[in-house]
Parts: structure tokens; C-alpha cells; sequence
């Protein structure tokens, strides 16, 4: 293939608007791949951020929730030692220590990713970018405009909210967003969802040492996981002494001078006749929505661009990233499809290939994507559940083979866990 040669991007005071050959709003993982393989490959590239470097995975997910996991997992061993022979006497536990470590961890991540930039001679641009409505597409940022005959969409997600028009009081509450920012372990902590950042968060603060209750809408959590996964994961959470509340939702929050009080209303199921009881959490200190995700698309005028999305927001691609419209492509959790970290790495990366080396079949494989829950114990899955594999591959030509057990750990700790393990196979030759 053809070297691209690196053309310089141009002098925004010549013509008013700096033009660079990739533009990409959005400096998270996907972004910042897809930016900095482009700069590789030749291309003069430019990052939009209006927050900090490295979104939400290094600022408010993965990375700081693998810090928290880390020390709720010494929690447990903690639980262990006497078993194992060790008197440790009395451990005191510091949140404020462990948050002023994890912060300047992330700090110190923001700063790499920022060397990073520079040394690929890519320019980061501080701030929002909002659609032009120029004949080419633009962006405007603090008053300034940029173009770029390719422009990556890579502007990530945000917690879900609920009003307090849908729940009275649901402002009281905080996201995952705000778990990072609490300055002191909770004593009373309710977990809403039931997906996996409600169960790791969960999971985190129950072992720490605030009682906690999760509030699920079901009987069990991990709902889209394997069955086999959402009820080992349900039982394990009540074993480790959450109080899960299943088949509710709260109705209402209100301050007391106790801290909140969390009304609840419980549905039975079994029963036909659509009977609630209605029950309260008191002296609640921490409230925590996990109820899902929403993609970062407000502001940025996507609409006058004739960028199609979803009746979520998400923005529309095809299997290459291409958007509806020409030039401007998305990737991440933006498109609300496989919302991991390395997901829109690659995919940032394949978008770069295709469009600065030519290879036109560069694109990712979004199948048979592994992924791991932070819950205690922690879980790892790839490829179909049964379910899926039944549907469509037919019942007849799946075969299942599983087991659980006690690890040999546990055999002389009063604290319990299973380890449970599945293959999914289908067809003669039994293929995982």
C-alpha cells in the first residue's frame, strides 16, 4: 500500500478553521486509539476532550472499581486468616488513605495519556465540540473550528437518572459517577440494578463493611449473562450477607435528619391478583442508581448533521463504524453496542487502518467477545449463553456440560464460595 505521507495540519489563523486529516471528538479509550494509530499511519490527528483524558474506564470505571475490588478482596482474605492460623487482632480499614491513593493513580494516568498525545504530535483541544452547520463537516469548540475530512465520534456514555418527576426524591441518589467521589465508607448503602455495576458496587461496599441492600426489579441479577451465572451470582450476593430485594422498585426518597428513607414496593409474582407491599429502608447514607447507561450525544448537534440514531440516542453504525453520514464515523459505547474498553480500542484501531492504510476490510469482529464481572467471587464468560446457543442452533445440537464445587481454599474457612464452571457446545464435534 501507499505510504500516506504526514500532512501537516493547517494554520487555523490563515483560514480561520484548522483542518487536520482525522478528527476525534471524544479522548476515551476509543478515541485515543483511534487517534493515536492514526498518527502512526501518517494521518495529522487532533483529540476533543472537555473532561479529563482516559473517560470513563481510567476516570470513573474500571480502573478506579478494580482499586476498590482489590481491597475488598483483602477484606475477604481478612475473614480468612484465623482459619488459616493467623491471630491478626484488630485491622482498621481507611477509606480516605485507599481514595487518596486511587486518586492520585488516576491523576497520574491523565498525565500519561497526556505525554502520550504530545509525543504522537497529536493536538488536544480542551473543551466541547458542537456541529457546524458549514456546507463540509465542522466543529466548533470555545469559538474555534475545526474540519477534517474524517471525524470520529468517541464521546462514551453516562449513568442513567431517573427524575424526580418518575421517583420522588431520586435526585437524593447518586450514580456510579458519585461512588467515586464519596470521601468516607458508607454505613447504610442502597444498591439500585441489576446489572453488573450494580453488582461489583455492591459487592465492594457489602465487603468494606456497609450493610448494604440491592433492589432488583426481578428474582435475579446479571439478567443477559447465562442463567447459570445470574443465579450462582444472586445466591453468592445473599451469602455474602446483602440483603437482596427482589421483584421491587423504589417509589420514593425522602431526608430525614437520619439520612434518607428508601420506600420500596415489592411485587409478588406468584400472586395474580397484583398485591404491593410497601416497605422503607431508614437511615439511609448512600442511594446509588445503577440502572443503566445512556450515551453522551446532547450538545453535540448531531442531528442537523443527518447522523441517524437510535430511540436511545445511541448513534447508528454500520459493521465498518460508518455513520449515515459520510465522513463522520462513531465508535464505543456511544453506538450502545458492547460497552467495553478494549471493545472500541480495537475499534478505534480497525477504523484507523481503514481509513490512513487503505485496508478496506479493516474492521472488528463483534462476536465472541469475552467479559469479566468484578462480583465476588469475580466472573468470566465468552460466547453464546445456552439460551442463545439453543435458539439458534437448536436444542438438539447443543450439548451442556457443567459442575460446581467448593475450591479446595475454602475447605477449612468458615467463609464459603463456589466455583462454577460451564461449556456450551453445539454440534457433532462438540465445539465450544
Amino acid at each position: 500500500h501507499a505510504v500516506i505521507r504526514r500532512s501537516m495540519a493547517s494554520d487555523p489563523t490563515a483560514t480561520g478553521t484548522a483542518r487536520f486529516d482525522f478528527l476525534v471528538i471524544g479522548g476515551g479509550s476509543g478515541g485515543l486509539a483511534g487517534a493515536r494509530r492514526a498518527s502512526e499511519l501518517g494521518a495529522a490527528a487532533a483529540v476533543i476532550e472537555s473532561h479529563r483524558l482516559g473517560g470513563t474506564c481510567v476516570n470513573v470505571g474500571c480502573v478506579p472499581k478494580k482499586v476498590m475490588w482489590n481491597a475488598a478482596v483483602h477484606a475477604e482474605y481478612l475473614h480468612d486468616h484465623n482459619d488459616y492460623g493467623f491471630d491478626v487482632g484488630n485491622v482498621r480499614f481507611s477509606w480516605e488513605t485507599l481514595k487518596a491513593k486511587r486518586d492520585a493513580y488516576i491523576s497520574h494516568l491523565n498525565r500519561i495519556y497526556r505525554n502520550n498525545l504530545d509525543k504522537a504530535k497529536i493536538q488536544t483541544i480542551q473543551g466541547h465540540a458542537r456541529f457546524t452547520d458549514d456546507p463540509e463537516p465542522t466543529v466548533e469548540v470555545n469559538g474555534r473550528k475545526y474540519t477534517a475530512p474524517h471525524i470520529l465520534i468517541a464521546t462514551g456514555g453516562q449513568p442513567s437518572v431517573l427524575s424526580d418527576a418518575e421517583v420522588p426524591g431520586a435526585s437524593l441518589g447518586i450514580t456510579s459517577d458519585g461512588f467515586f467521589e464519596l470521601e468516607t465508607l458508607p454505613k447504610r448503602s442502597v444498591i439500585v440494578g441489576a446489572g453488573y455495576i450494580a453488582v461489583e458496587i455492591a459487592g465492594i461496599l457489602s465487603t468494606l463493611g456497609s450493610k448494604t441492600s440491592l433492589i432488583i426489579r426481578q428474582t435475579g441479577v446479571l439478567r443477559n449473562f447465562d442463567s447459570f451465572i445470574s443465579t450462582n451470582c444472586t445466591k453468592e450476593l445473599q451469602n455474602s450477607g446483602i440483603d437482596v430485594w427482589k421483584n421491587s422498585q423504589v417509589k420514593s426518597v425522602c431526608k430525614t435528619d437520619r439520612g434518607l428513607e428508601v420506600t420500596l414496593v415489592t411485587k409478588d409474582p406468584e400472586k395474580k391478583n397484583d398485591e404491593e407491599k410497601i416497605r422503607t429502608i431508614q437511615e439511609v447514607d448512600c442511594l446509588l442508581w445503577a440502572i443503566g447507561r445512556q450515551p453522551n450525544t446532547s450538545g453535540l448537534n448531531i442531528g442537523s448533521m443527518r447522523v441517524d440514531t437510535d430511540e436511545r440516542g445511541h448513534i447508528i453504525v454500520d459493521e465498518f463504524q460508518n455513520t449515515s453520514r459520510p465522513g463522520i464515523y462513531a465508535v464505543g459505547d456511544v453506538c450502545g453496542k458492547a460497552l467495553l474498553t478494549p471493545v472500541a480500542i480495537a475499534a478505534g484501531r480497525k477504523l484507523a487502518h481503514r481509513l490512513f492504510e487503505g485496508k478496506k476490510d479493516s474492521k472488528l469482529d463483534y462476536s465472541t467477545i469475552p467479559t469479566v464481572v468484578f462480583s465476588h467471587p469475580p466472573i468470566g464468560t465468552v460466547g453464546l449463553t445456552e439460551e442463545e446457543a439453543i435458539k439458534s442452533r437448536g436444542k438438539e445440537n447443543v450439548k451442556i456440560y457443567k459442575t460446581s464445587f467448593t475450591p479446595m481454599y475454602h475447605a477449612i474457612t468458615s467463609r464459603k464460595s463456589q466455583c462454577i464452571m460451564k461449556l456450551v457446545c453445539v454440534g457433532k464435534e462438540e465445539k465450544v
